[in-house]
């Protein structure tokens, strides 16, 4: 399984599941909780992280479910 950032997204029939670099939604939910929810588990199982975006695009939430060393360097 390739360890890509999940990223939840706008589309035309709600909201979109897609992995980064994807052309194609991995996944299409009427709301963003639902999109928000099966982004997550995705990136609990891939060790990567998850962005939400808001309805203009912009990144508005980042979690990370990866092994992000504490404390962060710098």
């Amino acid at each position: 399984m390739s360890k890509k950032n999940q990223h939840v997204v706008p589309h035309q029939n709600g909201w979109a599941v897609k992995g980064a670099g994807n052309q194609k939604a991995t996944s299409v939910h009427v709301t963003q909780a639902e999109a928000i929810q099966s982004a997550r588990s995705a990136a609990i199982n891939q060790k990567s992280e998850m962005l939400v975006h808001g309805k203009n695009g912009q990144i508005r939430e980042r979690n990370s479910y990866g092994n992000d060393p504490y404390p962060p360097k710098g």
